[in-house]
């Protein structure tokens, strides 16, 4: 290992050390049920809403509806390709005002229609930032149990992180606490009698 590296590792050792996770947070395992007592915990947030129920549920559901708006694009496009092609071959037979005024509503028309279906897809992207946005809410009571038990002061996103050990990582288990509350749909389950 170069030199360099070695010293980043010495660096980032001595500075958990400093902070009271020292040895016994390397000998942790990463997928130990909340056993971390670290000051500093992370999170794959994407990982956690796309491996959620909820995330996975959401997903099927805006798959579902883009493959509907595409499969509407193809056929509103398919009409129009063809009454394009029907007033090309009407053109020579038509006085040019009749036709201008023809192919200005032709015109007219696709650019309508396209600006339909742009406003269908923001519509559909929106759709997919509101259900996160619902996730993230609910989940936040979860993540903050998680915080209070392993003694956490804060909750990093992984990817922002130069280097950590995996045991400081409750993805997983943030995982499966939020699916046994949320259920795929992001509503608290009733009380069990």
């Amino acid at each position: 290992m170069p030199s360099r590296a070695m010293a980043t590792l010495r660096s980032v050792f001595l500075a958990l050390s400093l902070i009271g996770a020292g040895p016994a947070l390397f000998a942790q395992t990463a997928g130990a049920p909340l056993t971390i007592q670290s000051p500093i915990l992370t999170i794959d947030s994407d990982r956690l809403y796309l491996e959620s129920a909820f995330g996975r549920r959401t997903a099927r559901e805006i798959e579902a509806q883009g493959a509907e708006l595409a499969a509407e694009n193809r056929r509103i496009e398919a009409a129009l390709t063809a009454e394009e092609k029907d007033l090309t071959e009407r053109r020579p037979t038509m006085e040019p005002t009749a036709f201008r005024a023809l192919a200005d509503a032709f015109d007219e028309k696709v650019q309508t229609t396209r600006r339909e279906q742009d406003a269908k897809t923001r519509a559909l992207n929106q759709q997919l930032e509101e259900r996160r946005s619902v996730f993230l809410t609910a989940a936040a009571p979860v993540l903050e149990t998680l915080m209070r038990e392993a003694g956490a002061a804060v909750i990093l996103e992984k990817r922002s992180v130069f280097l950590s050990a995996n045991a400081i990582d409750i993805t997983s288990d943030a995982l499966a606490r939020i699916d046994a509350v949320l259920g795929d749909d992001g509503k608290r389950p009733a009380p069990q009698d």
